[in-house]
């Protein structure tokens, strides 16, 4: 069965080549052309990806992406015509799993589209093999009051259950399953992205500090994710001082 996209943009002309050029590519495309009634379009059809603009008239994108997190499953990508990346993270701070700056190169939206629903794959996938996304070696981790339940793909601090996004809780299963070493960017982009980390992409940065900020991790001093200067991420195990 073919994957389903949404697309939320108010510019016909840009929303129609983006329909066009993805129905060519076997995705089936619908369009909606304000932010007004966009979520009840997105509760309505529940497409495998949307793609959202920020600009939109009556809701921005930002709200519109804000307020369908805590129930939209499947995968949101941020279009915007600002080149400010304060929008970049806006928008993943906001839960957004990718982001792209208009004008839009067809084949590199195509790539990431393609990157993101890989990732739906296979998780539908291990979710009926009753397998991991990403491999580890225990279905449970357990580091002092962080407990990461990888079979049920939850986490628990100090017994208070998180709400985490797919994408922020692949990002944390990777580093907890590789705890006491650093992982590099490009590490990182290979596994939870799909795609080559390209040097510029701060999506990764902008989910490493939401996942601080969740951990309850002090972002200036941080005990539980540590940024290791020119190298990568380091996810401290219990005793560990760097």
């Amino acid at each position: 069965m073919s994957e389903r996209i949404l697309i939320i943009e108010d510019d016909p002309r840009l929303a129609n080549l983006i329909q066009v050029y993805l129905v060519r590519q076997g995705y089936i495309v619908d369009w909606h052309n304000s932010g007004e009634g966009a979520e009840e379009k997105i509760h309505q059809l529940n497409p495998d990806l949307v793609i959202l603009d920020v600009m939109l008239p009556k809701k921005s994108g930002f709200d519109i992406c804000r307020d369908i997190r805590g129930w939209f499953a499947n995968y949101i990508l941020i279009m915007t015509a600002s080149e400010d990346n304060i929008d970049e993270i806006v928008g993943l701070e906001l839960g957004a799993d990718d982001y792209l700056a208009k004008p839009v190169e067809p084949r590199l939206l195509l790539a990431r589209i393609r990157a993101l629903l890989r990732r739906k794959q296979i998780e539908t996938e291990k979710d009926n093999s009753k397998e991991l996304v990403i491999p580890l070696n225990n279905k449970t981790l357990i580091f002092d009051n962080l407990v990461i339940d990888g079979e049920n793909r939850k986490v628990i601090l100090q017994e208070q259950e998180i709400d985490l996004t797919t994408a922020e809780f692949d990002l944390l299963w990777l580093l907890a399953n590789n705890a006491g070493n650093i992982l590099s960017r490009d590490d990182i982009f290979s596994q939870v992205r799909g795609i080559d980390f390209d040097g510029s992409d701060r999506s990764i940065d902008s989910r490493i500090s939401r996942l601080r900020r969740k951990l309850l991790d002090d972002p200036d001093n941080p005990s539980r994710i540590k940024t290791v200067r020119g190298k990568g991420y380091l996810f401290m195990r219990e005793g560990d001082s760097h």
